[in-house]
């Protein structure tokens, strides 16, 4: 699948930061969805699957791991990959365990996170082809 037609949804509750990695991902020709917490990123997951999350472990309120377990609950399919901050690690190896396709520390290389980004939707076509 070409990236422009990929449908991500970015979940960090830094407006700032989100903002930004939204813009710079439109900029190379892939359509993204901000949601600044938990609660929202479920609603746009049940509303138009994304075809990849990249979801902030470190948030207030609903925490990035348990987002990521509902997400799962609610399609399994959907690779999330998981950013941490410093002193996050440990957070990112859980959330592996709970179904995320990998965790990247910030700041985020923009190249590494497209990269990344192709790996886990071309693993998902994968996947739902296998069980197609």
């Amino acid at each position: 699948m070409d990236k422009k037609e990929w449908n991500v949804l970015l979940v960090d509750d830094e407006e700032e930061f989100v903002q930004t990695l939204a813009e710079r991902l439109e900029l190379r020709g892939i359509k993204t969805t901000v949601a600044n917490d938990g609660e929202t990123a479920l609603k746009l997951v049940a509303a138009n699957r994304p075809h990849v999350i990249v979801l902030d472990v470190m948030m207030p309120g609903l925490k990035g791991v348990d987002v990521l377990r509902r997400v799962k609950d609610i399609d399994p399919t959907i690779p999330v990959i998981l950013l941490t901050g410093k002193g996050a690690t440990r957070d990112g190896i859980d959330g592996m365990h709970y179904g995320a396709f990998d965790y990247m520390m910030k700041p985020i290389n923009i190249d590494a996170l497209t990269e990344k980004m192709a790996e886990a939707v071309a693993a998902a076509a994968g996947d739902s082809q296998a069980n197609s």
